[in-house]
């Protein structure tokens, strides 16, 4: 992994108080998540903050099986809330625009050698999701 990926996930992980806070209001405001109104602002905030505040780990060290366990986790616990399958697909990926929406937005990242940072973790925060989206969905049913 580059250095330039590394400095963006440190980056991410210091910021992840404020992006769960933003992330928050985005699927409070969502008409695609109307349900989560049944999901405690202080648990969406613990689950969400535990993925920005250790985006490093769960993108380099956690393995598949890490990602199964906590995704069946949160899809069983959904269910029991009766939050709708589509809903719990919609928020994750209001978790991942709310990612990029932060690292287009920050200033920081204006030069071209940080593209090809932001690049490569590109794509591995793409694998994790789409690992995460399908085990979640597992989970819920």
């Amino acid at each position: 992994m580059s250095i330039l990926a590394r400095r963006l996930m440190r980056l991410i992980e210091t910021d992840a108080e404020a992006l769960s806070e933003t992330l928050e209001a985005k699927i409070m405001a969502s008409e695609r998540c109307t349900n989560y109104s049944r999901v405690s602002s202080e648990e969406l905030k613990t689950l969400v903050s535990g993925i920005y505040g250790q985006l490093g780990q769960w993108l380099v060290t956690k393995t598949e099986e890490d990602i199964e366990r906590r995704y069946t986790m949160i899809g069983t616990r959904r269910a029991e809330q009766c939050v709708p399958v589509s809903q719990l697909l919609w928020c994750i990926v209001l978790v991942k625009e709310n990612l990029w929406d932060y690292l287009k937005n920050n200033e920081s990242l204006e030069n071209t050698a940080q593209i090809f940072g932001e690049l490569e973790m590109t794509q591995m925060v793409d694998q994790f999701f789409d690992r995460a989206m399908y085990h979640a969905v597992r989970g819920h049913e």
